[in-house]
């Protein structure tokens, strides 16, 4: 066997310094893989949270306490939201984001939009209902007088008043029609509205010339995005087939976002 001027075998040596080059190269990659966790955040993920209906100065305070940023990039209007809450967000809440990112905000509007009254006097209830949403209102409460044509209407109101086509009026406010009503036709039928959000199941009832009474929310509802994600589960008066109303009958809703109570109905 050979060995060196040391007389230590030559063999023992390489040996050495293979373990030597092993422990190294092992110690280099662990090092390495601690600095990629340490610049790229890895695995190091967070939940963000639902920054809706909360104002801007509250939203910050939430961000911060979750190691994230928010910034206000948009604004929209929203008559039934607090003005300037935080209306929507990206990413949603419950994303999984990386520390220090900055969170997008739509806010709702501070100034309120202000819109011109049409002239709905002769038109029928399906033509005023087209013509109030295409201005920026909503159909508000529906009321018949006597008249020789059915959901002809006579009359145009907001809160209660008369308001002259022309006038501005505040954005989404609920326009009250006054309807005639004949005879011949002074009934309708209640649809079934279980399963429904608010928009269409609103939509049904004013289309089946009747009106939308009270609206409340079950314990599953707990913000503004829950409320446009809620369906009806309860109606009334409860859909009867074949069964006739007045024309301008109430129906009074509940909601939910829970898919089982949905189902029971």
């Amino acid at each position: 066997m050979e060995v060196d001027q040391d007389n230590k075998p030559t063999g023992r040596w390489i040996v050495r310094n293979i373990v030597l080059a092993i422990i190294f190269f092992a110690a280099l990659l662990i090092v390495t893989q601690l600095s990629l966790k340490a610049i790229t955040r890895h695995n190091q993920v967070i939940t963000v949270p639902d920054f809706t209906n909360l104002s801007v100065e509250d939203a910050k305070i939430v961000a911060k306490r979750h190691s994230i940023r928010t910034q206000v990039v948009d604004s929209v209007y929203v008559k039934r939201m607090e003005k300037g809450h935080v209306f929507s967000q990206n990413p949603a809440a419950g994303s999984q984001v990386k520390k220090d990112r900055c969170i997008n905000l739509t806010i709702n509007a501070h100034q309120t939009q202000m819109v011109k009254m049409p002239n709905l006097v002769g038109y029928s209830l399906r033509q005023a209902k087209t013509e109030i949403l295409a201005s920026g209102l909503t159909v508000g409460k529906l009321s018949y007088r006597e008249d020789l044509a059915t959901n002809n209407v006579l009359d145009q109101f907001i809160a209660g008043r008369y308001v002259a086509p022309g006038t501005e009026v505040e954005a989404e406010s609920p326009v009250d029609l006054l309807l005639g009503l004949s005879h011949e036709e002074s009934e309708t039928y209640i649809p079934y509205l279980i399963g429904f959000t608010l928009p269409v199941a609103r939509d049904n009832i004013f289309e089946n010339s009747l009106n939308l009474g009270n609206v409340s929310y079950d314990e599953t509802v707990h913000n503004y995005q829950d409320t446009l994600n809620a369906m009806v589960y309860q109606q009334n008066p409860a859909y009867r087939p074949g069964a006739p109303v007045k024309m301008g009958t109430t129906i009074h809703l509940k909601l939910t976002t829970s898919q089982v109570k949905i189902a029971a109905r």
